[in-house]
C-alpha cells in the first residue's frame, strides 16, 4: 500500500517540486492548489474549501501533511507608506491561519497514518525569515507571519507529541522561484531533494525542529 502526501501551494515553486518528487518515489499524492489546476482545489483561508477537503479525505490516512502554501505580498514595500492593513490580514490568512486550519482539519486522517507508536507527520514551510537571530530588517508582514508559523509549530509539536505525530518546521533555502527570485542560491529540485531527506527524517524524538532543508539546525 503506497503512502499518502497531502501538500498545499502545490501548484509551483516548491509545492509542485515536492509533488513531483512523491510521484516519482511511487506515494499517492494530494496535491492542492487554489485554482485546483493541480487536481485539487483548496483554498486555506476558505473554510467551506477546507472542509470539502476533509470530507473528500474522510476515512483516507495522510502519511505526511506539507503545510507549503504560502504568500509574500509586502515584497518590495517601505515603511513610509506600505504594509496597509488588510495586507496584514490576508498574509496571515494564508501563512499562519490556513496553516492551522488545514492541521486541524485533516487531525483525523494523520492520526490514522502510520504506526502504533507514531502516527502520520506535519511539515510546515516556514522560513529563516522567522527567526529572531536573522532580522535585517523589512518585509515586516512576511516576517511576522513565518515567525508566527514557527511558533504555531512549536506548540504544534508540543501537543500533538502525545498522540503520536510529530512536527518539523523547515527553513527550504532560497530558491530559484517566482518568490525567490533567479538569483537565489538553489534550485527547487535541489530544494526539493533536501526536505524530503528531512520529512523521512523526522519523528517523536525530533519533534518541534526548526531545520534548513540541507538538515542543518536553525537557530529559533
Amino acid at each position: 500500500m503506497s503512502q499518502h502526501v497531502v501538500i498545499t501551494g502545490a501548484n509551483r515553486g516548491i509545492g509542485a517540486a515536492l509533488a513531483a518528487g512523491y510521484k516519482a518515489q511511487g506515494w499517492t499524492v494530494t496535491a492542492c492548489s487554489r485554482s485546483g489546476e493541480t487536481g485539487t482545489a483548496f483554498d486555506v483561508t476558505d473554510p467551506a474549501s477546507i472542509d470539502a477537503l476533509a470530507q473528500s479525505l474522510d476515512g483516507t490516512p495522510v502519511d505526511l501533511l506539507i503545510c507549503n502554501a504560502g504568500v509574500y505580498l509586502d515584497k518590495g514595500h517601505n515603511l513610509a507608506d506600505g504594509y496597509p492593513p488588510q495586507m496584514w490580514a490576508d498574509e496571515f490568512a494564508v501563512n499562519v491561519t490556513g496553516v492551522f486550519l488545514t492541521v486541524q482539519a485533516l487531525m483525523p486522517n494523520l492520526q490514522m497514518a502510520g504506526t502504533e507508536q507514531q502516527s502520520g507527520k506535519i511539515a510546515i514551510i516556514s522560513s529563516q525569515m522567522a527567526s529572531d537571530t536573522h532580522a535585517p530588517g523589512g518585509s515586516y508582514i512576511y516576517r511576522a507571519s513565518k515567525a508566527a508559523a514557527l511558533n504555531l509549530g512549536r506548540n504544534l509539536a508540543t501537543d500533538l507529541k502525545a498522540i503520536g505525530v510529530p512536527v518539523g518546521i523547515y527553513h527550504p533555502g532560497w530558491v530559484q522561484t517566482d518568490m525567490g527570485g533567479g538569483a537565489a542560491d538553489i534550485t527547487t529540485e535541489q530544494s526539493r531533494d533536501g526536505l524530503m531527506e528531512r520529512f523521512t527524517a523526522l519523528d517523536l524524538p525530533s519533534t518541534g525542529c526548526f531545520e534548513t532543508w540541507d538538515g542543518r539546525a536553525h537557530a529559533f
